[in-house]
């Protein structure tokens, strides 16, 4: 793309390539279970077990509220998920994974490892780290949000 190694060029076309790819593969790996790489993500939130609001999941599954809510009201439909109102801020609606929501989160999160593990990639890796970092770099709100739920980081 650029005559110059390591151009910042180099570096947005290489993660939109990765990204797409990955997206695509662990596409194929869900599909069995008529799930999305979004609902993944939903899934893959929600599996912390606390609870997450549907603002917050709206911005992590990187979806705009009203999709994300057609998503949730599948997931639910399917018994994956269930929302309650928040106890603290009663105007709020928390998303949780139901019991065989984390049941099928594990039995999927076992067949995704598999599948980039026979790419030789580890998702426990100091490239989801590094990743990480760059976020936090390029999003101030993600980075305060983090530190304020975690303390400092590194």
């Amino acid at each position: 793309m650029s005559d110059v190694p390591g151009a910042p060029a180099d570096l947005l076309r290489s993660l939109t390539r990765a990204e797409r790819l990955l997206s695509r593969r662990l596409g194929t790996v869900l599909a069995d279970d008529a799930l999305t790489i979004e609902a993944w993500r939903v899934l893959c939130l929600l599996a912390d077990g606390q609870g997450h609001s549907m603002s917050e999941v709206s911005a992590e599954a990187s979806l705009p509220p009203g999709t994300l809510t057609k998503l949730v009201d599948q997931l639910v439909d399917r018994n994956l998920v269930f929302r309650r109102i928040d106890p603290m801020d009663r105007r709020r609606i928390r998303a949780y994974l139901t019991a065989r929501g984390r049941r099928e989160h594990e039995r999927l999160d076992q067949r995704v490892r598999a599948s980039l593990a026979e790419l030789g990639v580890e998702t426990d890796s100091d490239l989801v780290d590094r990743l990480d970092d760059l976020v936090d770099r390029l999003d101030p709100t993600r980075r305060r949000d983090r530190a304020d739920a975690t303390g400092p980081r590194r």
